[in-house]
This record gives C-alpha cells, structure tokens and sequence, in this order.
C-alpha cells in the first residue's frame, strides 16, 4: 500500500501564494494564470500532483490540495525486510 504526503497551498490569483511558511510573490507584468501554473509546474517536477481545490468566498482565492509518494526511509525497509 502507497504512503502519500501531502502539501496544502493558499492560493490567490491576484498574486500571493503561501504554502508551509513559503510566501511567493508575482512580479510585475507576469500574467496570474503563468503565476499560477509556474508554481504548479516546479512542485510537479518534485512529483507533487495537484488532487484538488477548495475555493474560498473571495473568487480569487483557493486552497490547492496536491500529494505524492512519500519516500521509505532506510528504517523502514529495514524493519520491513
């Protein structure tokens, strides 16, 4: 059976992301949407997967859910084996 981790982002699409005490920020003239889709193409290169969004009341803003599998530790396949 597969052991996820997790990681939970606020999102807001006018140009603040915030995910485990990490701030990012847009930079002038970049397009919300490429914000958006940069942050979520460098944690897909670290094998996160986005698995769902939570909108909030405010229109712009979510929480974006995404997991991936958590790597064994040395321990643990040595108790396992």
């Amino acid at each position: 059976m597969a052991n996820w981790e997790y990681k939970v982002a606020y999102v807001d699409f006018r140009g603040r992301i915030s995910s485990e005490g990490a701030e990012y920020i847009r930079q002038g003239g970049e397009h919300r949407t490429g914000f958006v889709r940069g942050y979520l193409d460098k944690l897909g290169e670290d094998g996160w997967e986005l698995t769902g969004m939570l909108p909030l009341l405010r229109p712009e803003s979510s929480y974006f859910v995404m997991k991936r599998k958590r790597e064994k530790s040395a321990g643990a396949e040595a108790a396992q084996g």
